[in-house]
């Protein structure tokens, strides 16, 4: 079996596609000229050990002491509930750091992770990732935290585990009448539950919001900028504090970019492109080795028994994790799920052969891992928080019949993926809180260069939103470093040039050469 624990970890850093929606942060127009009130600023924080993750978090035990045997932190933030009304109701986020490793003359700030999802809790992620970025603790503070609506932090909480089992069972990609009313109904039942049990924070997740935060999380942890990490989903995050705060960026780096001017729909097909990508260059991995591919003759034999194994399973489920089966809707995420790493790949071959056998066992805990399951049974509000800000964010809302008009582009998109991003937009169907706009305003006259990078293999934010990204930000600001490797973003592939990029641009200031290319 898979390691479970790090599948989760790297869930949060992916773009949660459970839902099938694509993770973009939309921005109102305008701009901020104070982050917070003074008396939230001026707020002291009391760092303690860390507790054992929530339930909202994922769960399991307390973060393990880093490898020079420091001891995590953790403390909780203030912030106003309402941005509009700063003087109004709190609420708290929940704070994680790992003091500087370095000489103390030599530090720069707190390094400020975003991990993605959104919904991921960085709280969790970062002592996951933490031995990673051991180079950058060199000079920094490393800090994470979970964004509101997120793990401990005011978390959106929408059905419980139960019924979440029931939920992800569901056949996400109808093919007949009955198939689409019963996905509709099941949708609307999720987003009722969201406004049931998360009435107050519906309002008040927006990226906007939790860029906010960060400027407020700035003043408290004492840097006169922010320094700042993020992946996936924290690039829209990254981007949309810096149209903000664009005084207030110091040192940024956008790693696996969200493309910003696409709407939902847009970055839907893009993702299946990606995915589709993915997957080709999974099939050709494996028959490319020296041993006989265990899943296929050729590539195209590879694609052709997954997706007959797909058709199969939609008639027919296969025993998963007791008591659940692997249904084709379950199968199709596990896979996503693995193509997020070409380090899983590995386990994908292994589900694939095991479920050709009938055993969905493997497939099922990808599949686990990507909705925020536990092994005991238990979610984190990871697939909530994901749905809430998505629709908090995105103004566009579909139904039924825009889809089906839509399907034959996103089938020739991905012939595997496409039934089931195309459907996932229904995920804001009747959705309490009007989307704040069609896609983030980024644009950052004025803010210090950002490194941001591209990879050429990323399936779930394809390479060219990179680009898109760094002209959005603006000339002499969005700074483009491609990497040609595979699985989503570039920093945890090891890759020398890219580190060496990061590490020079972060530690000593040194901004590479725009277009400047990784292999």
């Amino acid at each position: 079996m898979p390691n479970t624990a790090r599948l989760r970890a790297v869930a949060l850093t992916a773009s949660a596609i459970a839902t099938g929606l694509l993770l973009s942060a939309v921005v109102a127009d305008g701009r901020s000229d104070s982050a917070s009130d003074a008396d939230l600023a001026d707020q002291k924080l009391s760092w303690t050990a860390c507790p054992a993750p929530s339930q909202a978090e994922g769960g399991g035990s307390a973060p393990s002491p880093l490898p020079d045997g420091d001891a995590w932190q953790c403390a909780t933030m203030k912030a106003p509930r309402d941005w509009d009304d700063p003087k109004g109701d709190t609420i708290g986020l929940a704070l994680i750091r790992a003091r500087t490793s370095g000489d103390a003359s030599r530090r720069i700030g707190s390094l400020v992770f975003n991990f993605g999802g959104p919904g991921g809790s960085g709280v969790t992620t970062l002592p996951a990732f933490g031995p990673d970025y051991e180079k950058l603790r060199t000079r920094y503070d490393l800090v994470s935290f979970d964004p509101r609506g997120v793990g401990r932090s005011a978390p959106v909480l929408c059905l419980n585990d139960k019924q979440l089992d029931t939920y992800f069972q569901q056949d996400a990609t109808p093919d007949d009448a009955a198939e689409r009313t019963e996905l509709v109904d099941n949708t609307k039942k999720f987003n009722g539950a969201c406004e049931k049990n998360s009435r107050q924070m519906l309002p008040h997740v927006a990226t906007t919001d939790a860029a906010r935060d960060m400027d407020l999380m700035r003043q408290v942890l004492g840097d006169d900028k922010l320094y700042y990490f993020g992946i996936s989903y924290g690039t829209e995050l990254g981007g949309v504090y810096a149209h903000l705060f664009p005084e207030k960026v110091g040192r940024a780096v956008f790693d696996a970019v969200v493309d910003p001017t696409q709407t939902a729909e847009e970055g839907s097909l893009a993702q299946a492109k990606g995915f589709q990508l993915a997957l080709d260059n999974f099939a050709e991995d494996c028959v490319s080795q020296v041993e006989d591919c265990p899943v296929g003759d050729s590539a195209q034999d590879v694609k052709n028994r997954i997706a007959r194994l797909l058709r199969d399973l939609d008639r027919r489920p296969i025993p998963g994790i007791s008591p659940r089966e692997l249904t084709q809707t379950a199968a199709t995420s596990g896979i996503a799920q693995a193509l997020y790493s070409k380090d899983f790949w590995e386990y994908l071959t292994e589900g694939l052969v095991q479920a050709y056998d009938g055993d969905g066992r493997v497939l099922m805990a990808l599949s686990d891992a990507l909705n925020g399951r536990s092994e005991n049974g238990e979610y984190s509000n990871l697939v909530a928080a994901n749905v809430a800000i998505n629709c908090a964010d995105d103004k566009p809302r579909y139904d039924t019949a825009y889809v089906e008009r839509k399907l034959p582009e996103f089938r020739k998109a991905s012939p595997l993926f496409g039934d089931y991003l195309a459907w996932g937009m229904l995920s804001c169907t009747d959705w309490p809180v009007a989307g704040a706009a069609a896609h983030p305003d980024v644009s950052a006259p004025g803010a210090p260069p950002i490194l941001v990078i591209g990879n050429t293999g990323d399936p779930a934010t394809p390479y060219e939103g990179a680009g898109r990204m760094a002209d959005a930000l603006g000339k002499g600001v969005g700074v483009e470093l491609t990497y040609r490797g595979q699985g989503h973003g570039a920093y945890d592939s090891k890759n020398k040039c890219v580190q060496d990029a990061v590490h020079g641009y972060l530690l000593d200031g040194r901004t590479p050469a725009d277009g400047t290319v990784c292999s």
